[in-house]
């Protein structure tokens, strides 16, 4: 079994703590850092090369759509997964454009989540 890298990125550390909760739970997924902003995500991917970065969208300094767009560029091969209180068309348009590989809604965050982090490190390429 292929095991996901995954990486949290959330300015909320209990947002980031749940999130960890959960995915850990699953034998095919294994958090291997976690960043409060797009900087910081940036330099954690470039350490931690992970498969899957989970960016949420509203973040002090740099943003979740403007890291995805920075990650793909520097990253193409770490799939971007957002994650976003804002479930709206505009928001999910921005996500896609920017290169976000999956849009999640952090309110239906269970099942679609997994399943947007697995077809995500499958397809790390694809981008919608």
């Amino acid at each position: 079994m292929n095991i996901i890298r995954l990486l949290l990125v959330d300015d909320e550390a209990a947002i980031r703590r749940g999130l960890r909760m959960r995915l850990e739970l699953e034998p095919d997924m294994e958090v291997v850092g976690e960043a409060e902003n797009g900087a910081a995500a940036l330099e954690q991917a470039r350490r931690l090369a992970p498969a899957v970065v989970l960016m949420d969208v509203q973040m002090p300094g740099m943003n979740g759509i403007d890291a995805t767009r920075e990650m793909r560029a520097q990253a193409p091969r770490t799939a971007v997964v957002v994650l976003s209180m804002f479930d709206d068309a505009e928001t999910q348009s921005r996500a896609r454009d920017a290169g976000a590989s999956a849009f999640v809604a952090k309110q239906g965050i269970d099942s679609s989540l997994l399943e947007a982090i697995r077809h995500a490190a499958e397809r790390p390429e694809e981008v919608p």
